[in-house]
């Protein structure tokens, strides 16, 4: 997270902002408070890359038309507990509401849920839509493939996405266990914020246009790769490989989207793909009916004795006691909430280029 950042904002103002300029183009009401409640979300939980901070590459695609403003989502094929739906090239944030809800549905069924995607765009944060199951007592899934960003293990190109997975399970009197990860070493959020405060990264993270690795983000950004989660076959790249060509295959390859070096970019200024083999990028969610498995009290209260032995681990010497996933962006919610949401100054400006453009006061206060 950009713990430099120099002004924040209610995260009101922001979730307010956002729905009106969504709404400017001409996004429906409703779709626009949901897009915006789910950067809100982001914000709160401290994963500045996905929040606000993506409206302006949301604006850019939507001025220049290439998302859909109000889509006719479909299912394209469906049986009974799996369907692939078709985004119309809509809000990936819509779309990808609408096919979460789908898996949920399905799940309250047949007891589980499995819902894939074509022809959407980026969805923002993958654990949003895990954290909506456990509102129905349900174990969700979500992933997602995004622009290629990341070298194959061995690779001096990318090839892959950062390639999302994110799942969640629901605690009793604890908060609930998000395991919410990039399949990359880092997302490229982080390297754009270390861009811009022109800071190094940590080695592992990056490899130049030669496949050296480097920990100066502009080497990666120009004409360079993310590595992939573990970064070298010694310190288990391997793996990382093998879970991003697993969500890649599971969102893209499945759904009928475009994978791995063909999926659309994010950003105007980004490279377009040679090809399309598929329509739009692709999302894969699901979510499971913990009734199905065991009485659902019994396995949140399991859930906190799990929190428990774990929280009670012995801390490696300098660390002050060991996290549970999803501890990081529960503390810091808790934080901003109280706090508001710090914007830095690249932020605030691309937010007041929004205002200008669309007439939607902003002020940088």
């Amino acid at each position: 997270m950009d713990t430099n950042s120099n002004q924040k904002f209610q995260p009101e103002y922001l979730l307010n902002f956002t729905i009106e300029v969504f709404t400017y183009f001409g996004i429906p009401k409703d779709h626009a408070a949901l897009a915006a409640k789910i950067l809100a979300l982001s914000d709160i939980r401290g994963i500045d890359s996905h929040g606000v901070a993506r409206l302006y590459s949301y604006v850019g695609l939507l001025s220049e038309g290439l998302i859909n403003p109000n889509p006719k989502i479909s299912i394209a094929r469906e049986k009974k507990s799996v369907a692939t739906v078709d985004g119309d090239n809509g809000l990936g944030l819509v779309v990808g509401h609408y096919a979460n809800e789908m898996a949920m549905d399905k799940a309250e069924k047949h007891g589980s849920g499995w819902v894939s995607v074509c022809n959407s765009n980026h969805y923002g944060i993958a654990g949003y839509y895990s954290l909506e199951a456990l509102k129905r007592d349900m174990i969700g899934w979500s992933m997602t493939n995004t622009t290629k960003l990341v070298a194959p293990l061995w690779g001096a190109e990318r090839m892959l996405g950062t390639n999302p997975i994110a799942i969640a399970f629901p605690g009793y009197k604890e908060p609930p266990v998000v395991i919410d990860l990039a399949t990359s070493a880092a997302a490229y959020g982080k390297i754009e914020i270390a861009k811009r405060q022109k800071e190094e990264v940590p080695e592992g993270w990056i490899a130049d246009k030669d496949g050296n690795l480097s920990t100066q983000p502009e080497d990666m950004i120009n004409g360079g790769a993310l590595l992939p989660l573990g970064s070298t076959r010694a310190l288990g790249g391997h793996k990382g490989y093998a879970l991003a060509s697993m969500v890649d295959i599971l969102t893209a390859v499945l759904s009928g989207a475009n994978w791995g070096p063909f999926a659309p970019p994010f950003a105007l200024r980004q490279e377009i793909p040679t090809r399309s083999v598929g329509k739009g990028i692709g999302h894969f969610f699901g979510a499971m009916e913990i009734d199905g498995f065991m009485d659902v009290i019994e396995f949140k209260k399991r859930i906190d004795e799990w929190i428990s032995v774990m929280r009670n681990t012995k801390p490696a010497k300098g660390i002050e006691a060991v996290l549970i996933p999803g501890d990081p962006e529960h503390q810091e919610e808790i934080k901003r909430k109280k706090e508001g949401i710090p914007l830095n100054a690249t932020v605030i400006s691309d937010l007041k280029a929004i205002s200008i453009h669309t007439g939607i006061p902003f002020s940088g206060h």
